[in-house]
């Protein structure tokens, strides 16, 4: 018996001893990848895909990523016009800080979109 205990003492003693390993951060998944500011401008410079502003028009009003495409996403309307955009195509989308186009994100990935791009610190990390 004082084996056992003097056993399992020792092992855990090990395992609370033995430094944490550090497991990488993911922040994408397959559809959805989440890309710094360089990353995102570089995806944006290519032809053929669809540029989000998930803000509210004041703030698209204050400043905005090139020609994106506004469609609020506090707005109660959101899910019917993000239908109209194309699923096949590459979506790349911001909101202010990264909340709400997190949000927007995983939502367009439910309705079927196929290659999502969240700007990592929203229009904020964009406008440093």
């Amino acid at each position: 018996m004082k084996k056992a205990q003097l056993f399992i003492f020792l092992i855990s003693t090990i395992l609370s001893c033995k430094s944490p390993v550090k497991e990488p951060v993911v922040e994408a998944n397959e559809t959805i990848q989440i890309l710094d500011k360089t990353d995102f401008k570089t995806g944006i410079a290519k032809q053929d895909i669809q540029l989000l502003d998930v803000r509210t028009p004041k703030e698209y009003e204050e400043g905005h990523i090139g020609d994106a495409i506004l469609i609020d996403f506090l707005a109660d309307d959101f899910k019917d016009k993000v239908q109209s955009l194309d699923k096949n195509k590459p979506v790349y989308l911001y909101c202010r800080s990264g909340g709400r186009s997190g949000k927007a994100s995983k939502l367009l990935e439910e309705l079927g979109f196929i290659e999502i791009y969240d700007l990592k610190g929203g229009y904020m990390a964009w406008d440093k």
